[in-house]
């Protein structure tokens, strides 16, 4: 059900401005290559390149920039929108039959029916994978079958799949340590290591051949809009000049440096989480992940509202019960931003823009996902130390099963 929705939806909408993105992003690559594309990108706002996506990404916008001029596709709709969008809808789908084999088949994850129903129909997924238009489903479905091929002992598997999960978008890098250091524990290091380290030299060849700074630079130096979510967004209602910014280049430099804190904050506990947590069960591997992005969302200078679907299958297999009331809240945050791009329903173009009174409309909603994810960190970590009164919050010590 949830499946043919999001085609119905993607079939009959355009998206939001990240499908015009995109399709810009296609003639230039098209047109110009890819060095040009990466060089110059494309520009909203300001007078710097946004493309910040590693090479997958581009060749699969070139493909389909190629397919959608196809008369035969526009004969059948299969137009631009619906095919950046189609990626993801197959993904969603990809997940939810590997989590309903899970639950069927493995006594340490017995996932509710009714949690499972929700994560088949969530409404966040609705809003991003079928209206939104960009990659991040694909991003979720790659990270999460390296994870569930930890699970299956198949470290051959868990590194290609991590490595094609880097290659849409970068942020599964963040996890490298949980994955790397479950393996190692395992001594299967190796063969976890040569597939990602190979498919991820190969996926690169180009950029990191041709014009290795300017791809690094792009792809791993672009951070979210500031002010827009969590910490940040306070810092910003305090309207002091110093933290008055929302691109994520050109802060002023008090914003700059808080933002750099919460970065390396956020990779430093991810660190902790991936070492002390290396030599407990298979399973732990995705509740390290669902904690680390916990983490992340709780103390992120700043996210874009897609990414409210990086976190959900982890969450799920954590704590069904946090699952659902973090897809409440996200609905509703997720509502009111696109209902407030689009002008109102029916949703059929929503663009986004950083000009203050939209920004007061939708902005203040992100407090309910990020509060939620505060109160099940609190909960979480009690629950935690209940099972084990010797749990310290701030150690290297190495967990093991009892």
């Amino acid at each position: 059900m949830g499946l043919m929705l999001k085609v119905v939806i993607a079939f009959n909408t355009f998206g939001t401005n990240d499908v015009a993105a995109f399709y810009t992003f296609s003639r230039s690559l098209a047109d110009h290559g890819l060095e040009w594309t990466y060089r110059n990108g494309i520009v909203w706002f300001s007078g710097l390149p946004i493309f910040n996506h590693p090479p997958l990404t581009a060749y699969y916008l070139q493909l389909i920039g190629h397919v959608s001029r196809q008369e035969f596709f526009r004969s059948y709709g299969l137009t631009f929108p619906f095919l950046l969008r189609l990626p993801g809808i197959v993904a969603d789908f990809v997940v939810v039959l590997v989590l309903v084999q899970l639950s069927a088949t493995d006594a340490r994850f017995r996932i509710p029916s009714w949690a499972l129903a929700l994560f088949a129909i969530s409404p966040v997924s609705l809003m991003v994978s079928g209206f939104h238009g960009n990659t991040d489903p694909v991003v979720v479905m790659f990270l999460f079958l390296a994870a569930y091929m930890c699970l299956r002992e198949r470290p051959i598997l868990s590194g290609i799949f991590f490595a094609l999960s880097c290659q849409v978008k970068v942020i599964p890098f963040l996890f490298l340590p949980i994955i790397f250091f479950f393996w190692l524990a395992r001594g299967a290091t190796m063969r976890f290591t040569i597939p990602f380290v190979l498919l991820s030299v190969t996926m690169w060849a180009e950029p990191l051949i041709k014009f290795p700074t300017l791809f690094l630079k792009n792809v791993f130096s672009y951070g979210s809009f500031w002010g827009e979510w969590g910490f940040t967004y306070w810092l910003r209602l305090t309207q002091l000049p110093q933290f008055n910014g929302t691109r994520p280049f050109n802060l002023p430099w008090s914003a700059a440096a808080v933002a750099l804190l919460f970065k390396v904050g956020i990779v430093a506990a991810v660190l902790v989480i991936a070492w002390r947590r290396r030599y407990l069960r298979e399973r732990a591997v995705i509740d390290s992940i669902a904690c680390a992005w916990i983490i992340f969302f709780v103390f992120s200078p700043g996210i874009c509202v897609q990414y409210m679907v990086w976190l959900a299958p982890f969450i799920l297999i954590l704590s069904p019960a946090l699952y659902a009331w973090l897809v409440f809240t996200s609905s509703v945050f997720l509502f009111f931003f696109y209902n407030t791009i689009a002008g109102g329903l029916p949703w059929y173009i929503a663009i986004s823009t950083n000009k203050l009174d939209a920004l007061n409309l939708w902005v203040p909603w992100s407090l309910w996902p990020w509060a939620t994810l505060i109160f099940g960190m609190i909960l979480l970590w009690k629950k935690a130390v209940a099972a084990d009164p010797l749990l310290r919050l701030f150690s290297l010590q190495t967990l093991r099963e009892p």
